[in-house]
């Protein structure tokens, strides 16, 4: 490709047909011919070998096509179809020098070119120059007429061919004025038109139906060159703004954009050269079609390579982005404005399909974009409302209240940030987005209302648990006629003040009656269970606690103070009180008693285990008073309702009997021990026979009192040792027990003595005053209650008894 200036030019086609791809896009590109769109026009030149077409073209255009050298004779210059964008002339004009017909190096091959050049000419160019000489005018061999008939014949071969201005340029003009010459010319153009064969549909087509025929003259370049260069440059002036309505250019009907230009240039030779008709309107569509495609798949390239679009869309993978919908908005139209500014000028139908399809593929490329902006609003929206909810119930709003103006208000949040996602290209519908968010939302607020309602009835069942299990262990331990009655109450006292609480706090939820009141009766019926469960639990324990209550009754005085066997209770009477309290316990654990139902559980266990009259009378009886105890029911007690069944009383009622049996015995023992240690004095008619058989010896005693004396002595000596040794302690289990343990302590007892009075004695006599006196203070108060005539001696000797006792138990030890 060679340049002067502005001036560009290459071959578009080579002498052997070759179409020039590589040069001719160079070409294009160097003369920015896509940015013409439909502002360019297509000048050609077609006319006899050596008529001085070049010649004509670089003073008319300003081209540089190589032009005959006249001193080496006449030869072909030009070879094949050369291209050139003219200098100065607007708006940007091509122009194609065509080989020159009729030459002698082609030969036989002429024709077929001459054709296929002509036809290739027709189908791109808005302008043909014919070149001709001005001699030819008129006769009937001249050298133009073959090449009209050419240009006439392959035009028949165009479907539809748009309107081209043929211009004839009349070459070395001679003094025949061209008013004169034009009409001659016309005629022979006519005639020319009238003798080629014509398809059916165009027999009586007029001429002028396909071309606008214009004429000018030239002066010979040779002979009159200034006037030649004169009369160019006026006819230059007729190119500018060639396009225009009413200029040179004529119909454009067909012009293809410029961008497509090159592509439509090779389908039209490719076709020519494939000898096949040319359907100018089908590659219009063929050519719009593969340009609008090509410039879809740059613009969709150029997207995804988009820096704004990569940055947006890495962003919204990580969380939501504001302006998400405007921005990306913004990068499509810029997008889809570029493909219809290149796009513009081809066919309309193809256009428009095309970026249909480009806005589908764009669309298609950002929709996970889109859906991950929409799931970061949706997900960002829920845990935004769960926070607000949390909140509003924390402030102490109403359940019902809050959910309902948090739902509302977060959805019309989540709509403002759709809004603000919406790409207005699309019509992506976003009611599944919205209603799954609806439904989260709707979830979580059944989730919160099911905690909230599990914990609010917790509260209350653990409330209620605490109010209740207390004080029914209480009153089943004090079994009493009292008890279920006031189990009774107390349950229907906690339970109204339970469902009242719980019905004020379930107004805040907005609930339906009938669940309201399931939930009511459900606290209701775990209340009376609570009772009932605490009732069987106790159930299990009544052994335990009829022995509990027979031993508190039984051990123990009006007063609970512990009872002390003397001799004289009626053990009997307390045995049968005690029993008849255990059993009473009995009765009132055997079964439930919530409702207003009687029983007569309590007649049936007095009258099969209490009521009888002696043990004969029980071994006599014990076959009719059991028989109604041999049954898993109670009368009038539903089996529901029952805590411990007449079998199992029965049963418990033997265990209790035998586990106090021992408690009962051993309280006679002790009675009757206590009873042999009051006894010790001798009978009656032993202390008459003593006062009769020593009536000698007590006068003798009053007749000497040092024996009184040594009595008394010896009196306080055997009084000290009796305490000391717990002699009437000792044979409370027995004679023989009793003497075997005396003997191992009375002699350590009588030397602890005997070494306390020896210490007494050896003290100073200026403390013996103060001694004495403690000693006799001690001696009287421990001798106050078992004789009123002790001494401080006697009480000194108690003192070392016992320091006695305490040695000798140790040293058995």
């Amino acid at each position: 490709m060679a340049t002067t200036e502005e001036c560009y030019s290459t071959q578009l086609i080579d002498g052997d047909g070759t179409f020039n791809d590589i040069g001719t896009e160079s070409f294009i590109k160097e003369i920015k011919l896509a940015e013409c769109g439909l502002s360019y026009a297509v000048v050609s030149i077609m006319g006899p070998q050596s008529s001085g077409k070049s010649t004509l073209l670089n003073h008319l255009f300003y081209t540089n096509f190589r032009e005959m050298d006249a001193f080496k004779g006449r030869s072909q210059t030009t070879k094949g179809i050369w291209m050139a964008k003219c200098s100065g002339i607007q708006p940007c004009t091509l122009v194609m020098d065509l080989e020159g017909t009729d030459g002698r190096e082609r030969g036989e091959d002429d024709t077929a070119f001459e054709k296929q050049s002509a036809l290739f000419a027709l189908a791109v160019s808005d302008i043909v120059l014919i070149n001709m000489w001005c001699h030819d005018i008129g006769r009937e061999q001249a050298a133009n007429k073959p090449l009209l008939k050419t240009v006439f014949q392959v035009m028949m071969r165009l479907f539809s061919p748009r309107k081209t201005t043929l211009m004839f340029v009349i070459r070395d003009k001679t003094r025949t004025p061209l008013e004169n010459l034009e009409p001659v010319l016309r005629e022979d153009i006519q005639k020319i038109w009238d003798s080629v064969p014509k398809p059916q549909a165009h027999k009586e087509t007029p001429l002028s139906e396909f071309f606008n025929v214009e004429v000018v003259a030239l002066s010979s370049y040779e002979e009159k060159e200034e006037l030649f260069k004169e009369q160019v440059a006026n006819l230059r002036q007729r190119f500018f703004h060639s396009i225009a309505p009413g200029g040179l250019a004529g119909d454009r009907r067909g012009v293809v954009p410029a961008s497509g230009f090159l592509f439509s240039a090779q389908q039209i030779w490719k076709v020519i050269k494939e000898n096949k008709d040319l359907d100018l309107p089908a590659h219009k569509v063929m050519v719009a079609t593969v340009r609008c495609e090509e410039i879809a798949n740059e613009k969709y390239a150029g997207f995804t390579a988009n820096e704004s679009w990569c940055l947006l869309e890495e962003a919204v993978q990580s969380g939501p982005v504001a302006g998400f919908g405007k921005k990306l908005n913004s990068i499509l139209y810029t997008s889809l404005s570029e493909y219809d500014a290149e796009a513009t000028y081809f066919d309309e139908g193809v256009r428009s399909s095309k970026r249909k399809l480009l806005e589908e593929k764009l669309l298609q490329l950002v929709q996970p974009a889109h859906h991950s902006m929409l799931g970061h609003l949706r997900s960002g929206t829920l845990e935004k409302f769960k926070e607000a909810f949390e909140k509003a119930l924390n402030d102490g709003e109403g359940f019902s209240v809050a959910a309902r103006n948090c739902t509302e208000s977060y959805m019309a949040l989540f709509d403002e940030g759709y809004e603000d996602a919406v790409i207005e290209l699309s019509n992506w519908d976003s009611s599944k987005v919205r209603d799954k968010l609806r439904r989260d939302i709707d979830a979580h607020v059944d989730s919160v209302r099911a905690a909230k309602l599990s914990e609010l009835t917790s509260s209350y069942e653990a409330k209620l648990n605490e109010a209740l299990s207390g004080p029914v262990e209480a009153l089943l331990d004090g079994a009493n006629d009292d008890t279920w009655p006031s189990i009774k109450k107390l349950l229907q006292r906690e339970t109204e003040s339970a469902v009242s609480g719980l019905s004020n706090a379930l107004s805040g939820f907005d609930m339906d009656e009938k669940t309201k009141e399931k939930m009511l009766t459900g606290l209701k019926d775990y209340a009376r269970g609570v009772v009932e469960t605490k009732a069987r639990e106790e159930a299990g324990r009544a052994l335990i606690r009829m022995k509990d209550r027979f031993s508190t009754l039984f051990s123990h005085d009006s007063d609970s103070m512990p009872r002390v066997w003397t001799g004289k209770e009626d053990i009997r009477a307390i045995t049968k009180t005690a029993r008849s309290a255990s059993l009473k316990l009995l009765s009132v654990m055997a079964a439930i008693r919530l409702d207003d139902n009687v029983d007569n559980i309590e007649n049936t266990l007095t009258s099969a285990l209490v009521d009888t009259k002696n043990n004969a009378a029980i071994t006599d009886r014990s076959i009719t008073t059991f028989e109604s105890l041999a049954s898993s029911t109670w009368e009038q007690v539903p089996p529901a309702k029952t805590l411990i069944t007449p079998v199992q009383c029965k049963s418990l009622w033997r265990q209790f009997r035998s586990e106090t049996e021992y408690t009962v015995t051993q309280a006679i023992s002790a009675q009757e021990a206590n009873k042999r240690n009051n006894n010790w004095l001798p009978p009656p008619w032993a202390i008459v026979a003593l006062v009769v058989l020593g009536f000698n010896e007590f006068m003798t005693l009053l007749r000497n009192p040092l024996y009184l004396g040594v009595i008394f002595v010896g009196f306080l000596i055997i009084k000290a040792l009796w305490v000391q040794l717990d002699i009437s302690g000792e044979f409370r289990n027995g004679a023989l027990p009793g003497i075997l343990s005396l003997s191992t302590k009375f002699l350590p007892t009588v030397m602890n003595l005997l070494r306390k009075l020896a210490e007494e004695g050896q003290m100073p006599a200026t403390n013996n005053s103060q001694t004495n006196q403690a000693v006799a203070s001690k001696s009287f108060q421990n001798g106050s209650t078992r004789s009123n005539m002790s001494s401080s001696a006697s009480s000194g000797i108690t003192a070392a008894g016992n320091e006695n006792e305490y040695s000798s138990s140790t040293k058995e030890e």
